[in-house]
């Protein structure tokens, strides 16, 4: 009797294992294809947007935004960083929750958008604006600032664009920082309404690679020049976020 019994449990057992292998696969491949429907949605959008990047005139520099705008009203830039996947419309929300899972259209999207922090000038006349974008694989939203932590990579371009509908700046990479997110003098537009010697400062610790004559340079008119920063997750410790720097320049034809 006691070996009957033993059989079935092991038979039970056994069954429930099979479910639970069963269960974890069916999961995994879940996990799999939703996982793929997102990365997919986003270069869907990435490709249907690029159609509508604006082009720079040669008489005045500004850019046609009209067919962006007639897209979503919230679009305010488009930034582009060279030798990279980077090419996209900005956007600002009420806060920076709006388009953190939202796509150009307005739709839910995990990718979510690349937008201007809700506290920085539409327009970008602050002294330092701020963009976020999710970390991505495949080269998808901002996944390809990792490409600046490497050095090699990072001293040999240093260059991008962003194009206002009135106007466009030549972007400078200058420095590639990890910080944490509660980190102020990054994340608050309050701590460099007035100069950017803080942020300097920090980008001098903290930068894993940063260019020291522009840093200097920047230092001497920190109130005249102004920046751009791109800010995406980061995996090295917990909450990390990797920051790449640029200058905005006034556009010149390169």
């Amino acid at each position: 009797m006691a070996r009957i019994i033993l059989k079935a449990a092991n038979s039970v057992l056994n069954l429930l294992v099979i479910l639970a292998l069963c269960t974890a696969g069916l999961y995994a491949g879940y996990a799999l294809w939703d996982n793929n429907q997102v990365y997919a949605a986003a270069e869907n959008v990435q490709d249907s947007m690029i159609k509508l990047k604006p082009v720079i005139t040669e008489e005045d520099e500004g850019a046609s935004f009209e067919e962006l705008l007639a897209v979503n009203p919230d679009v305010c830039a488009w930034v582009s960083v060279d030798n990279t996947n980077i090419d996209f419309p900005i956007l600002q929300g009420e806060t920076n929750l709006t388009y953190i899972n939202r796509d150009v259209y307005g739709n839910f999207a995990l990718a979510g958008s690349i937008f201007l922090d809700s506290r920085n000038d539409k327009e970008f006349h602050d002294l330092v604006s701020l963009l976020y974008g999710h970390h991505m694989e495949g080269s998808d939203m901002f996944g390809d600032l990792d490409k600046f932590k490497k050095k090699a990579f990072f001293d040999e371009n240093k260059t991008g664009l962003l194009i206002l509908p009135d106007r466009a700046y030549d972007l400078e990479i200058f420095a590639c920082m990890l910080v944490d997110a509660s980190e102020d003098v990054v994340f608050d537009p309050h701590e460099y309404e007035a100069d950017i010697n803080k942020l300097l400062d920090l980008t001098e610790q903290e930068a894993m690679h940063y260019d020291a004559d522009k840093l200097s340079e920047l230092r001497k008119t920190s109130g005249e020049r102004q920046l751009l920063l791109l800010s995406t997750c980061s995996s090295e410790f917990t909450d990390a976020r990797t920051i790449v720097l640029t200058e905005m320049k006034p556009h010149s034809s390169r």
